[in-house]
């Protein structure tokens, strides 16, 4: 099933908060990408979550 976009923001946003909060960053990236994106944990949750490799999962109650 595809996430919807309250979903994706749910995600993107508790990501995020993880990662200002200090949490090390599940993708390997290069000096040059941080200081591009000018370390913003937002863009960091969104690409993690482009690559499919962060650890959270949706529970939908079902009928």
């Amino acid at each position: 099933m595809k996430m919807t976009k309250y979903e994706k923001a749910r995600i993107i946003g508790a990501r995020a908060l993880q990662l200002a909060s200090g949490a090390p960053f599940l993708l390997k990236l290069k000096e040059k990408d941080l200081h591009e994106i000018n370390f913003n944990p937002i863009e960091i949750a969104k690409m993690e979550l482009r690559e499919g490799i962060l650890p959270i999962t949706i529970k939908r109650p079902m009928p």
